[in-house]
This record gives C-alpha cells, structure tokens and sequence, in this order.
C-alpha cells in the first residue's frame, strides 16, 4: 500500500491531462482510484477521463459557480476521514480554475492538503517558448471587456518579466489587436494552441506578425490559447541608455540582428533584451 492510500481525511489535488491522455501520471490514477469521491469542475469531462482508465468513483460537481456553497459540505466529508480528490477539465486546479475557497477552507480547519503535480498549459507553454523563465507574470485570463483590457495591459507595459496570459477562441484575435494598439506591435510574443493535442501549434515573432497570422488563418483562432510576451526592457539604468544610443546609430547602417548583437557587446544589455529593444526602436 502507498503512502497515499493510507491518508484519510485528506485533500489531493490532482493534475489531468491537458490534452494528451497519456500525460496522466501513474499516482494520478491511483489517487483518482481510491478517492471516496471526486470534486469536478465538469463531471461529464471527468467521467469520459475515468471511463478512458476504467475507473468508477463518485464525481461531485464544484465549478465557479458552486464552489462557495460546495466547499462546506467537502469539508465536512474530508473532517469525517474520507478521501477527496480535486480535479479541473484539464490541467493543474486552482491555476485559473475552482478550487480556492475549497483549499482555503482545509488550510483553515487543519485538513491535510497533498498535492499530485502533473500536467500544466502554463509550464507547458513557457517550456518552449524560448523566452526568459527565470522571473515570469502569470496573469490568467485578461477581462472580456475591450477597455477593461486595454487599462490591464498599459498596466504591464513597463514589467520586464515575461508575461503570460491564457485566452479563448472568441477572445484571441482582440486581444492581439489590443496588444499591438497598447505595447507596440515589435513587442516579441509566442502563441502556443491546443498543448499536446492534435492540432497543436507555437507560432513567434513580434506581436505585428503574430497578429497577421492569426487574422489570415481561422484555424489559429480555434482552440485554448497561451500567450506569452518577452518583457519590457528596462530604460533608466545607465546600461539602458547606452543602448539606445548604440541602437540609434547601429540600426542606420545594420540588419537589425546584427545591430542588436553588437548593441548588446557594447552596452553590457544582455542580447535577448537588446534584440527586443531594437524591435521597439524600429516600430517607433
């Protein structure tokens, strides 16, 4: 026997797959097969992922809608020692989707929360981005709204992170567009579609490009969207300044990646952030 299947009274919180069935980590079954019951953010997708595995436990309903009423009555089962697993449509609970009031709920009354780590579109997509992870801004869904939005993204323009954002299918193409209007349309960005499913596809460049793309092809506006910019490069420091002056003269005589490179030997701006600054120079 597991350590996991002797916890009682415990909260795990389990990774699925994003796409790939075959993502599911072999704990992940287990814990899924030995829960008392199974909180889903949709129990009809949940039950087609048990039935792909041959499992049958009890599934629970707990979405946006329902999870401050569902909470209690989990809390409740897990203080009575039974085991519950938590599970999202797809992915890694809590990271933009339900789950926090229920987590919160146990953290507060003593309940042993384990975590059973596993697939995840955010770590996924940032893994072949090619873009900076060692300082990262996750920043979910931005608003549906237009003008909400806009005011979202001129509040980013100066973070030097790179930036990452899900989106929908309905939403993609105006949030490009948007992106472009706010942070300029030389701003690099990697829009990675449907991870590890059939139609997969990572398509980069600046945020112009990444714009025509989607606009010419309607299969690039199906499917769940990660989003990711490159980071604004920081201007007050004196490496900054040097920068741009070393672009302002390199960019009238040079092709744009040689420009950066030498930019970068010059300045002490690492190349990454000094190709982004070209970018930038050049759009405006």
């Amino acid at each position: 026997m597991s350590n996991d299947e002797q916890r009682k009274g415990c909260l795990f919180v389990v990774a699925t797959p994003i796409g790939n069935l075959a993502d599911i980590s072999a704990r992940a079954l287990e814990v899924l097969q030995t829960a008392d019951v199974i909180a889903a953010e949709d129990t009809r997708h949940t039950r087609g992922l048990l039935q792909h595995f041959g499992i049958n436990r009890p599934l629970l309903s707990l979405h946006e809608h329902n999870e401050d009423a569902q909470a209690p009555q989990l809390l409740e089962r897990l203080l009575g020692d039974e085991r519950v697993a938590l599970v999202s449509d797809a992915g890694t609970p809590l990271i933009s989707d339900p789950g926090f009031p229920l987590v919160r709920a146990c953290r507060e009354a003593g309940v042993d929360i384990v975590p059973v780590p596993g697939p995840s579109a955010l770590v996924a997509a940032l893994s072949v981005a090619g873009l900076p992870t060692d300082r990262f801004r996750f920043e979910g869904f931005l608003p549906r709204k237009a003008t909400a939005r806009r005011d979202c993204l001129r509040g980013l323009e100066a973070e030097t992170a790179t930036l990452v954002f899900y989106e929908s299918s309905h939403r993609v193409l105006e949030t490009l567009g948007d992106m472009v209007e706010v942070l300029g349309g030389g701003r690099y960005a990697v829009l990675a579609r449907e991870l590890t499913k059939l139609h997969e596809t990572v398509l980069f460049g600046d945020l112009n490009t990444l714009l025509a793309k989607v606009r010419a092809d309607e299969n690039q506006r199906k499917g769940e969207f990660v989003l990711m910019l490159a980071g604004a490069v920081a201007r007050s420091t004196d490496s900054g300044q040097d920068l741009d002056r070393c672009l302002g003269v390199l960019l009238d005589e040079l092709p744009l990646k040689q420009a950066a490179r030498l930019a970068a030997k010059l300045s002490g701006v690492k190349r990454n952030a000094a190709y982004q600054r070209a970018l930038e120079l050049r759009e405006a």
